[in-house]
């Protein structure tokens, strides 16, 4: 299944904001989509829990344009504990009472293409074909589970098959560390560590290592 050629999606969208890590409380962009982002993508599209994506591809059609503006977000996060709390006690949560105004170093008007590859747990070449041809004809429907996103859940995301026109813009440059995957404990407990990769735009395209080589962090 490794031979065969990647399955291709073209997304695109007014807005995107791929953070990076290293800013704490102000959300600035990486110039490109990153692996993880592109990953939530083909997942809207199709998940399965008998498969995961590869990302072996990003490519960067529209020229980088960056936009600043200030969003309202909340402070802390909503917890199933301090909903039980209200519910015993009365109360709630007052969004006017936790909002502070952050500011966004985002990208606009952006569109890609994602070259991925179905990895089946079964490691079956029979599934493998199988989740390539749902995965073909949900992208010619259009059909996706959730709304794919860039980054974050408000800048929404249009997607459809390449055309066969198109063309990465001709740009290169280091990206800096780039989160390739986080590997999370055996145990259930949800906790993960965070793997790095030294990403660079060869020509337009970010290309995505099997392993984290050159990882950091």
């Amino acid at each position: 299944m490794f031979y065969d050629s990647p399955l291709e999606v073209k997304v695109w969208g007014e807005w995107a904001c791929f953070t990076r890590p290293e800013m704490k409380v102000e959300r600035v962009s990486y110039p490109v989509m990153t692996p993880s982002a592109a990953r939530g993508v083909l997942d809207a599209i199709l998940w399965k829990p008998q498969m995961s994506w590869r990302v072996d591809e990003i490519w960067v059609l529209n020229d980088i344009r960056y936009a600043s503006f200030l969003r309202n977000e909340v402070n802390n996060r909503a917890s199933e504990q301090s909903a039980r709390g209200w519910a015993e006690r009365g109360g709630g949560f007052v969004a006017t009472e936790d909002r502070a105004q952050r500011h966004t170093l985002a990208l606009r008007d952006v569109a890609y293409l994602i070259r991925a590859h179905p990895l089946p747990a079964s490691g079956s070449d029979d599934e493998a074909a199988k989740f390539r041809a749902q995965f073909r004809r949900r992208v010619e429907r259009g059909q996706c589970f959730g709304r794919p996103y860039l980054g974050c859940r408000e800048f929404a995301a249009a997607f459809a098959p390449p055309d066969g026109g198109e063309r990465p813009i001709a740009q290169s440059g280091d990206l800096g560390p780039m989160l390739w995957d986080i590997a999370y404990a055996p145990d259930g407990s949800g906790r993960g560590t965070p793997r790095f990769f030294a990403a660079r735009l060869e020509e337009g395209v970010l290309r995505v290592p099997a392993t984290p080589s050159g990882e950091e962090g």
